[in-house]
């Protein structure tokens, strides 16, 4: 057997708790901690954990022949946050690779060089300490990688556009074992390529992003009832589409169900805002912040650090649920935001009852000041702004449920699309880290930039390893 044959290969170069095999304490102990149970239930041959670049480029050298002739295939493991299975764990014949261990956080000359396997909050803590901050996850939980190669937005996107656009240095590891540089003056195809192109053109051990200073800012989030809800989204809207919009707030608007929320009716509203400045209740959140009735005792508006406010988010996740993510993007246009809103409270009323149902409608901006620093392969510029996207979270707990909750969610994608399209406001693109594998994300982009990355990856990997031998995740090549 094919797999059976690579773990023995591994094995001559590996020590044996770098390669972990299924059906020990420790690989149940790693293949259980993904964020989504849809991931933890795929189950590889082994897990390697590699502890150096070199490592990684020693572990492709000896899969690729077995990747690329055989059934043998792989994954690869930053954090494990995005849910899409596959995405970042493998089936059966296959090994996951977690970059765990490729950690570290060093600062130079303005540049924050981060290691694969770290999470952002660490990165904020030490940042901090400086007085600066970075374009990163607004979760102090979430991994490097999926959002430096997916695009991703931060509390400072507004200002400094795109996580990915602030990424000046990708090292990564190409299908021939050689471990490479991708920056604006060495191999610029593939470092464009990577701000947006995802798993499809090597293994990135460590990612450089530029930093930026960066004092405490006003912030968190209001809880509120449906009615506000529309008034809300006329407000973003609004604001959204201001050719002064303010280049310094950061907010998302959302409504949803949870049992948690079953003394209020179950159906609630959120607003997380946030001022990057230090300027305490600025007027520019008022009309998000003052919103009424609202329930005050959670109201936790105040001003905050990078770390904090990530620390917050963070508080929001946990691993080991069932969870999808699948999203869709429109124009700033209330009337589709309103009416797509409607479309999703009609959509989980015969859900309530299913145990442990939360669903979430979150509204996210696009604004013109962002676009403008698209520097990428996401098929975004400032033409066809200001944009919003609408990511449906949605998370349940048992397993007989999955594909009744996948397929309504996606029903009102498709109602969602349909809509926007009949108002002239819908958009193409979709954000690769949510969406669910129904999605396209990389066709998205147009077809300019999927041939754009389709000629790099030929560039970079002539014979494929990263289409063929790594199925998981968005692929150039169907």
């Amino acid at each position: 057997m094919a797999i059976t044959e690579a773990i023995k290969a591994l094995k001559i170069d590996f020590p044996s708790d770098q390669l972990v095999l299924g059906g020990s304490a420790e690989f149940d102990k790693l293949n259980s901690s993904y964020l989504s149970l849809l991931q933890s239930e795929l189950e590889p041959a082994a897990i390697f954990l590699p502890r150096s670049k070199d490592e990684v480029a020693k572990f492709v050298s000896v899969i690729k022949p077995f990747a690329l002739n055989s059934d043998a295939r792989f994954a690869i493991r930053g954090a494990g946050q995005q849910p899409v299975p596959g995405c970042s764990n493998i089936a059966g014949n296959g090994i996951t690779i977690d970059l765990r261990f490729l950690t570290g956080i060093e600062l130079k000359d303005g540049v924050v060089s981060i290691g694969a396997g770290e999470r952002w909050g660490p990165v904020y803590e030490k940042l901090s300490e400086q007085g600066l901050g970075v374009t990163g996850s607004r979760s102090a939980l979430g991994g490097i990688g999926g959002l430096a190669l997916a695009g991703g937005l931060s509390f400072f996107s507004s200002r400094e556009g795109f996580i990915c656009d602030n990424v000046v240095n990708y090292e990564l590891v190409l299908s021939t074992g050689d471990v490479v540089n991708a920056n604006a003056t060495e191999n610029a195809d593939l470092w464009r390529a990577l701000r947006g192109g995802g798993n499809n053109f090597g293994i990135v051990t460590r990612y450089d992003l530029k930093t930026f200073k960066q004092g405490p800012f006003w912030g968190g989030a209001v809880f509120y009832f449906p009615p506000s809800f529309p008034g809300q989204v006329q407000a973003y809207c609004d604001e959204l589409n201001k050719p002064d919009a303010s280049k310094e707030t950061h907010i998302m608007v959302s409504q949803g169900f949870s049992g948690v929320f079953a003394d209020l009716g179950g159906h609630f509203c959120m607003n997380q805002l946030y001022y990057t400045r230090e300027v305490e209740k600025p007027a520019v959140l008022e009309p998000f912040g003052n919103v009424q009735p609202q329930i005050d005792p959670m109201n936790s508006m105040r001003m905050l650090t990078l770390k904090d406010a990530a620390n917050e988010q963070a508080q929001q996740s946990s691993n080991g649920v069932r969870c999808a993510y699948m999203n869709t993007t429109v124009k700033a246009d209330a009337a589709t935001l309103i009416a797509a809103s409607d479309i999703f409270t009609a959509a989980f009323q015969p859900l309530k009852s299913l145990e442990g149902l939360t669903c979430a409608f979150t509204l996210q901006a696009y604004p013109v000041s962002l676009l403008k620093k698209c520097d990428n392969s996401l098929g975004l510029d400032a033409a066809i702004g200001p944009l919003v996207s609408i990511l449906l979270l949605n998370w349940w707990k048992n397993k007989v449920d999955d594909d009744l909750v996948i397929k309504s969610f996606k029903n009102v994608l498709e109602e969602i699309d349909k809509d926007a399209a009949s108002r002239g406001t819908a958009v193409p693109y979709k954000y690769m880290n949510y969406a669910y594998d129904f999605q396209d994300p990389i066709t998205s982009y147009g077809i300019e930039f999927h041939k754009k990355l389709r000629e790099v990856s030929k560039t970079y990997d002539a014979e494929g390893l990263f289409q063929k031998g790594l199925p998981g995740g968005f692929k150039l090549f169907l």
